[in-house]
């Protein structure tokens, strides 16, 4: 008989984002260092309990694991919870990285970009002092997932580049390795 595997971290993460909750209710607004730290290890945990399930799924294919053996849709189940993960974690890594973060964002808004969205190049359509929100850098991250490239937001700092490739790249290894996995189950 299997028994069910609860993940460790989840009373953790729970227990973070809590923390991150009461200290900064609403709007991201407030510059403190301790917040800052929370915020980074929420997205680090996040980013690396992603990582750790794609890793072990890429391995499941690669290894031909009897886990998906007749199940295709449970595959492809699976690797679409992954991608989507994949997308947030990489919009709050966008989104906690850009001009020094949300509540940095707030109270510095012409501050130096590591992206620029059109918004920021037709600013007749929008209102006077906008900034991206969490929403702009979602869109980021699923863009350059689906797209493997960038479409209307442009990255102009090195190290956005660097983790819009990753991204990318780890998108299109992981799309490629669940979609080609299931096909061959079929």
């Amino acid at each position: 008989m299997a028994t069910e595997r609860k993940p460790a971290g989840r009373p953790a993460l729970l227990g973070l984002l809590a923390v991150l909750i009461a200290a900064d209710p609403g709007r991201i607004d407030r510059q403190k260092a301790w917040l800052r730290i929370v915020t980074g290890l929420v997205i680090a945990f996040i980013t690396l309990a992603n990582l750790f399930a794609a890793v072990r799924l890429v391995v499941d294919i690669l290894t031909k694991n009897n886990l998906y053996k007749n199940n295709p849709g449970g595959l492809l189940a699976v690797g679409g919870v992954i991608w989507v993960t994949n997308v947030v974690a990489f919009a709050l890594v966008y989104w906690d990285l850009d001009r020094g973060g949300a509540a940095a964002r707030a109270h510095h808004p012409a501050r130096d970009p590591a992206f620029v969205f059109p918004e920021m190049q037709h600013s007749e359509y929008v209102a006077a002092g906008w900034v991206p929100r969490f929403v702009d850098y979602l869109s980021l991250g699923f863009w350059t997932a689906m797209a493997f490239s960038p479409t209307d937001i442009s990255a102009i700092k090195p190290w956005a580049k660097l983790l819009m490739m990753l991204e990318a790249a780890g998108s299109l290894a992981l799309a490629a390795l669940v979609i080609a996995r299931a096909i061959n189950i079929l």
